[in-house]
């Protein structure tokens, strides 16, 4: 029952990469033909000798000189055609294998940029990288492989066998019996191959993923001194994975050896077979010498099935968790479907809205109602925890109601297509998030096709530009890895620049200022003046200070909406607000 299991898991794996193959499929027939005619060149050597030694023992004037030149020169030409394919199979196989994993990485990629916030909540970017990298580089030699060897070993077994029968059925049975019972007795070194090949990708993931953490936060790292707290946490999932490996290569070892126990048993078995049935006459020496090549050419072919059955494990298990992420939902929309429109207002209403993230049971909120008109500017406050964030996130559907609906213009943001919804919205983060790159680079971001008037224009309108052109390179400046080389002011500004280029009807500022220093949060607070003139924005504050001349705030608690109003009639009404407006502007 479980090899039945088993047999129809992989049988389903391999459904998913065919489709991959079929688009090369005239390389692979070309390629599948170099392997024919190899396999053909190896097995014709066996009937030469077989012909000169019955030649030479019936007759030995049969075995003149322009026999053995013929032989040889059928053997140099032989040699030459198996050179050739060898060559096309080993070039151009490759090819085809890289083109195989470069058109999976692509699909792997584009399928990862449709998943939702939800998916990359819960799954580490490093176990991300390591199936997008080395998974995929198992299936480039799967790719090339796995079709030669299925193929070559098929004819091999094939022609032996009718070769081996046509000179003697009992000794083709008794040496091909051999062969069930290898496989059979090799079957659990086999499974437990696979499953430690599956377990070793999963801790590659994990020491990727903590590498990434540990070097991405390595000033953290170096401030609190955990030099040596992160090193023991590399070597412990170091030392995971060297177990994992030790124990793959210990079920391969019990691997290869069987399968040397059974080729010398092959081969004595046919020794000691031949040499009784030609003492019976049942047999020529010309047949018992081309049966013993056969074996060697059998056994040759056995060996490389068997030395691929490795590489086959390793590239089922990278096709495996390259389908386990293909087989996740992307967003509703990430594929182009739903309406698209050229233009937007800016009028935003949540109906009866609840949320809660997923694994949890507790909401966010239950049955939000909330409308900002076009070209207001509405700030919500509130306690940490009381969705302020997850109220901005779920305009772009970058997380989606459990109930309600939310409308843009009077349509539901469902029915939009996701670019077109998207490309409407402008977000600026506290975290601000650069790309590795230079400053041009980042700000036409916004819009790749930006002219350089484009961009120094809008960083003038982001305040950007004086300290842009102070720097050695001025636009074309390296910035680092998410802008490391600038202040938080600076980042911001950019952010906001990139934010020109794009132009969104709608803008959400979640907390933009809140990790600036005074002078810092001055500039960058009149460069988002400058961006929300004439457009409709959705505010995040801790400052409070910063969203008096809101056209409307909203406080937000964990029962939903207490408060609503602007800051004259919420400081007038002396609660909620009020508190919160002495407390953060102190």
């Amino acid at each position: 029952m479980k090899l039945f299991k088993n047999f129809e898991k992989n049988k389903a794996l391999l459904s998913r990469f065919m489709p991959y193959l079929k688009a090369e499929r005239k390389t692979l027939a070309f390629d599948l033909f170099c392997a024919s005619l190899t396999t053909v060149c190896e097995i014709v050597l066996p009937l030469i000798v077989r012909e000169v030694t019955n030649a030479s023992i019936e007759t030995v004037g049969t075995l003149t000189v322009s026999l053995i030149v013929k032989v040889v020169l059928l053997y140099i030409v032989l040699r030459v055609v198996d050179s050739l394919a060898a060559y096309y199979m080993a070039t151009y196989g490759h090819y085809m294998g890289t083109k195989i994993e470069t058109a999976m990485r692509n699909d792997l990629f584009a399928h990862l940029q449709k998943l939702s916030f939800s998916y990359y909540d819960n799954n580490k970017i490093g176990q991300l990288m390591s199936r997008l990298t080395s998974d995929l580089f198992d299936v480039t030699e799967f790719a090339h492989h796995m079709p030669e060897e299925v193929f070559i070993t098929s004819i091999k077994i094939i022609a032996c066998f009718s070769i081996f029968a046509s000179m003697n059925l009992w000794l083709a049975v008794i040496v091909f019996a051999f062969m069930p019972i290898m496989f059979a007795v090799t079957k659990r070194n086999r499974v437990k191959m696979k499953e430690a090949f599956k377990e070793s990708r999963h801790r590659i993931g994990e020491i990727n993923a903590q590498t990434e953490n540990s070097l991405l936060g390595i000033r953290v790292v170096k401030s609190f001194v955990k030099e040596d707290s992160e090193m023991k946490k590399f070597t412990d999932n170091s030392g995971l994975y060297h177990k994992i490996k030790r124990d793959s290569y210990k079920f391969m070892g019990r691997f290869q050896t069987t399968i040397r126990l059974f080729d010398g048993g092959m081969y004595i078995l046919c020794v000691a077979t031949g040499a009784v049935f030609m003492m019976k006459g049942l047999t020529t020496p010309g047949d018992f010498t081309a049966s013993l090549m056969m074996v060697t050419t059998l056994v040759g072919s056995v060996r490389r099935l068997i030395d691929f059955s490795e590489q086959f494990n390793r590239g089922l298990t990278g096709i495996e968790r390259f389908a386990e992420v293909m087989d996740v939902s992307g967003e509703p929309g990430s594929d182009g479907e739903g309406k698209v429109l050229d233009s937007f207002n800016g009028e935003i209403e949540f109906c009866d809205v609840s949320f809660k993230y997923e694994g949890t049971d507790k909401y966010v909120f239950r049955d939000l109602n909330l409308k900002i008109e076009k070209g207001k500017s509405v700030a919500i406050v509130g306690p940490s925890g009381a969705g302020k964030t997850t109220i901005c996130n779920m305009i772009p559907r970058f997380y989606h109601c459990d109930e309600g609906k939310i409308f843009l213009d009077g349509h539901d943001i469902n029915d939009l297509s996701l670019s077109s919804l998207r490309k409407a919205i402008g977000i600026v983060q506290q975290d601000v998030y650069l790309f590795s790159g230079t400053i041009r680079d980042n700000i036409c971001y916004g819009k790749e096709s930006a002219t350089d008037e484009e961009i120094v224009e809008a960083a003038k309108r982001a305040g950007a530009h004086d300290f842009i052109m102070s720097l050695s390179d001025g636009y074309d400046t390296y910035i680092g890895e998410r802008g490391v080389k600038l202040s938080g002011g600076q980042k911001q500004r950019i952010s906001i620049a990139r934010l020109f280029l794009k132009d969104p009807p709608i803008l959400i500022l979640d907390e933009a200022t809140s990790a600036l220093d005074n002078e810092s949060e001055r500039l960058v607070q009149q460069s988002l003046e400058e961006l929300m003139h004439g457009r409709t924005t959705l505010t995040i504050a801790h400052r409070l200070t910063t969203i008096r001349n809101a056209s409307e705030i909203i406080v937000l608690t964990e029962n939903g909406i207490e408060e609503q109003g602007t800051h004259a009639e919420l400081i007038e009404k002396n609660g909620l607000y009020s508190e919160l407006y002495a407390l953060y502007s102190i």
